[in-house]
């Protein structure tokens, strides 16, 4: 799944308000988000394996921005040390602004210019993590996610807003790819039920394992 494709793949919506932009990340951009993750990862919240009512994600997490934990968020990570988790950095709102006109387009963007994220979730995934099909609803803001996929490649399930079963639809994302999700799709149940392990290109910065970031605009005050 590293290398080139014989064939470019091409932004594909995959439902309404879902659209996937493949490799829209350079590999210079890939390299200073994974610096800036590891950065964020030691503290002043360290990432965590965050602790479910049901159990443990094999997911490790780290936030900024706000403190996501089940099911709210804070800006103060009490369920880990009680820190204030880190600031979320203006070069990573336009970053999302930026992901938003390259996913819907300039025209349909115009009218959402202030779209101003203001925390992020980031997941490592090491080649067993999974994530269950769940829904992205603590936010009191109906604004897209805004999706960044970072080394090892992955399936990512993408369903519907009523149920966790199907309809949904499996799309591949490897390093660099865009996925955003808005609109009618905003609350759809999505996953990821496998990852690929060895398919990260070194030059990324990541070695192994996969990185998400999810940017996220919560409509909280403050």
């Amino acid at each position: 799944m590293n290398g080139e494709t014989l064939f470019p793949r091409k932004r594909t919506v995959v439902a309404p308000g879902a659209v996937h932009v493949p490799g829209w990340l350079p590999v210079d951009r890939q390299r200073e988000l994974v610096e800036a993750c590891r950065s964020w990862a030691r503290g002043p919240v360290p990432i965590r394996h965050t602790v479910l009512p049901g159990g443990v994600m094999s997911v490790q997490t780290v936030c900024i921005g706000w403190h996501w934990q089940p099911y709210r968020y804070s800006r103060t990570a009490d369920d880990v040390n009680g820190a204030r988790v880190a600031e979320f950095p203006d070069w990573l709102v336009e970053l999302g602004r930026t992901a938003l006109v390259a996913a819907y387009g300039a025209a349909e963007v115009e009218a959402d210019q202030g779209y101003t994220p203001d925390t992020a979730l980031i997941n490592f995934y090491d080649g067993a993590a999974r994530m269950g099909l769940h829904q992205d609803k603590e936010e009191r803001s109906g604004a897209p996610v805004v999706s960044l996929s970072i080394g090892d490649s992955c399936v990512f399930r993408f369903g519907n807003a009523e149920t966790r079963g199907r309809p949904y639809t499996d799309v591949e994302l490897t390093s660099g790819d865009l996925f955003v999700f808005g609109g009618p799709a905003r609350f759809a149940y999505h996953g990821v039920p496998k990852v690929y392990p060895g398919t990260a290109d070194p030059a990324t910065g990541m070695s192994a394992g996969r990185l998400n970031i999810t940017l996220r605009e919560t409509g909280l005050p403050g």
